[in-house]
C-alpha cells in the first residue's frame, strides 16, 4: 500500500506574520513549523503503516527551506520525501497551489492521499478537495478517524453537532482534522537517520501535464487586494452609567448594530 501525505510549511504565529508589498506573506522572514491539520494527516499514515504495511510519501510545495519539515517528517517515520520548489510556482493561490500539487502526485504512485483539512495561514480548506478534483479522485474531508478495510477505506468524519461514516474504494484523499490524533515526536534516531535521507526535488519542469496559465501568482485568480499586520483596537466608549440606564444602554447599541 502507498500512501502519500501533503503537508505545508506554515508560518509560526507566535512568531509573528510578515507581507512582502504584493501583499503575499514574507515566509523567508518568519519562523516555520509544518502545518498541525497536516502533521495529524502524517500521523495518521504512520499509524496505518504500522497497522497495515505501507509505504509513506510526503510532498511539499514551498521554499527550499520547506526541507525541514520534510527531515521532520522523515524523521517521524515517513519513508521518502518530495520537494515542490520554483521561483514562477511563487505567490499561488489555492487553485495554483492545488493544480501544482496535483501534477507532482502524477508522477507517483498512491492508493490513499491525505491532506490536513486546511493551513493555519490561509484557512481556506479548499486544496485538499482541488487536488482531488484534479486527479479525479473520490474525497472525504474533516476526517476524525480513519481505518483501512482491505481495498476501502472507512472515515468517520465531523458534521457540525455529529458525524458521518462513510466508506470509499481506494484511491481516494482524505483531508485530516487536527484533532484526529496526537502526533508523536521525531526519535532520536529518526533524526540522525533522516538528514541521510536524500529528499526528491521537483522544478517546473518535472511537474508534466501542467497548464502553465495555472501556476504562480500570475495563474493565481485570488488576488488580495490588502494585507496588513494585526490593527490595533482603540480605548473604545466609555460611559459611567447606574445599573438601570446601563442595561438601556447596551440594548440600544445592540439593536443598533442590528445584533438583536
Amino acid at each position: 500500500m502507498k500512501i502519500v501525505v501533503c503537508i505545508k510549511q506554515v508560518p509560526d504565529t507566535k512568531g509573528g506574520v510578515k507581507f512582502n508589498p504584493d501583499g503575499t506573506l514574507n515566509r523567508a522572514a518568519m519562523l516555520a513549523i509544518m502545518n498541525p491539520d497536516d502533521k495529524a494527516g502524517l500521523e495518521a499514515a504512520l499509524r496505518i503503516k504500522e497497522k497495515n504495511g505501507a509505504e509513506v510519501t510526503v510532498v511539499t510545495m514551498g521554499l527550499p527551506k520547506a526541507d525541514d519539515i520534510l527531515r521532520e517528517a522523515l524523521a517521524m517515520g515517513a519513508d521518502k520525501a518530495v520537494l515542490i520548489t520554483d521561483r514562477v510556482l511563487g505567490g499561488a493561490d489555492t487553485w495554483a497551489t492545488s493544480s501544482t500539487i496535483a501534477a507532482g502526485l502524477r508522477n507517483l504512485e498512491y492508493d490513499l492521499v491525505i491532506t490536513g483539512r486546511q493551513a493555519i495561514d490561509g484557512d481556506t480548506a479548499q486544496v485538499g478537495p482541488q487536488i482531488a478534483e484534479h486527479l479525479g479522485l473520490p474525497v472525504i474531508s474533516y476526517a476524525e478517524e480513519i481505518e483501512i478495510d482491505g481495498e476501502y477505506v472507512k472515515v468517520k468524519r465531523q458534521y457540525e453537532d455529529r458525524y458521518h461514516m462513510l466508506k470509499a474504494k481506494m484511491p481516494c484523499l482524505i483531508t485530516a482534522l487536527a484533532e484526529l490524533n496526537e502526533p508523536r515526536y521525531m526519535s532520536p534516531g529518526g533524526i540522525f537517520d533522516a538528514f541521510d535521507k536524500e529528499v526528491t526535488v521537483w522544478g517546473r519542469a518535472d511537474l508534466k501535464d501542467l497548464d502553465d496559465a495555472n501556476i504562480g501568482l500570475k495563474g493565481s485568480p485570488t488576488k488580495i487586494a490588502k494585507a496588513s499586520d494585526k490593527v490595533r483596537k482603540g480605548a473604545g466608549e466609555q460611559v459611567n452609567l447606574d445599573p438601570k440606564e446601563s442595561v438601556n444602554y447596551i440594548m440600544d447599541k445592540l439593536c443598533e448594530k442590528h445584533v438583536i
